[in-house]
């Protein structure tokens, strides 16, 4: 049987091509953690703690979808979001730490607050939604959706961590049914954003594995999504209510603009913790 340290070392020695060091040994880390049920801790004072079989063929497993460069969520059907530990597959995109930040703004201008009404456009896995509804706990939350898989993801985190979002399967083009016009306290969206001419840019295990439909848009209408998501939030936010928007960092300005034309009092561009900016809140 082999040893802790030594299914390590395997690991990141087979993903190396597909995950250079000093990733290959986070991954194996992720993987280690995950397959065994132990803490980073636990594993580096468990060295030599034998794996069992069934532990070994579940790391072969892994291995071998890693090294064709699948994300090591979506081999493993987690992402930690937000101090939650969400279920993702192909169907959704993997949360991001920027979109933490969008949350962690939104909670600390809400702090204290009682029953809001929050709507998440665009929602995913339900990340934005969830986190907001497990910090929130008296708030009303909704998460809108186009894609049936995607939303079904976002229901069975819903279910596992036990957290009442009221899930709309609707495309934000269409008219938004089921939520009263001015009765709305937040809104967030994290829509598509990625320009086609960035494909060349990304790397391959986003474009090979994570969903189109999530992450592009046209290099003719970058901002067809945000344009269409400030006219549904000018009609169903209340007066007072903000609009959190996570956006491309090449288009904080425009979005800004587009936010001040549409009649929100005031819109204003957030840089993210590497300095770009990530996200613009406008108030109603």
């Amino acid at each position: 049987m082999a040893t802790i340290q030594k299914t390590q070392q395997l690991i990141r020695q087979r993903i190396r091509d597909a995950y250079p060091e000093p990733e290959a040994g986070a991954v194996a880390q992720l993987v280690l953690e995950h397959v065994l049920q132990k803490s980073r801790v636990q594993l580096s004072l468990q060295q030599q703690e034998e794996l069992t079989e069934a532990q070994e063929a579940q790391i072969h497993q892994a291995i071998s979808r890693l090294q064709k460069q699948e994300p090591v969520q979506y081999v493993l059907g987690v992402a930690h979001f937000y101090g939650l530990e969400l279920e993702v597959d192909e169907r959704v995109l993997i949360p991001r730490p920027e979109t933490e930040e969008l949350v962690d703004l939104v909670l600390k201008e809400h702090q204290g607050q009682k029953v809001l009404q929050v709507l998440d456009i665009c929602t995913g896995s339900g990340c934005i939604p969830l986190a907001l509804a497990a910090s929130l706990s008296t708030a009303k939350v909704y998460g809108l959706e186009v894609s049936g898989g995607a939303l079904e993801v976002a229901k069975a985190n819903s279910q596992k961590h036990n957290l009442s979002v009221t899930w709309l399967q609707q495309d934000i083009f269409d008219p938004v049914h089921g939520i009263p016009a001015d009765s709305l306290d937040i809104i967030t969206s994290n829509p598509p954003y990625v320009l086609e001419e960035e494909k060349q840019q990304m790397r391959q295990n986003v474009l090979q594995f994570e969903p189109h439909l999530a992450l592009f848009v046209p290099d003719t209408d970058a901002l067809k999504y945000y344009r269409r998501v400030a006219a549904v939030a000018w009609e169903l936010l209340k007066d007072g209510g903000k609009l959190y928007f996570e956006i491309n960092e090449r288009y904080g300005k425009q979005v800004q603009e587009l936010l001040l034309q549409t009649g929100f009092l005031e819109a204003t561009v957030v840089q993210d913790l590497f300095g770009k900016d990530r996200i613009v809140r406008a108030l109603k």
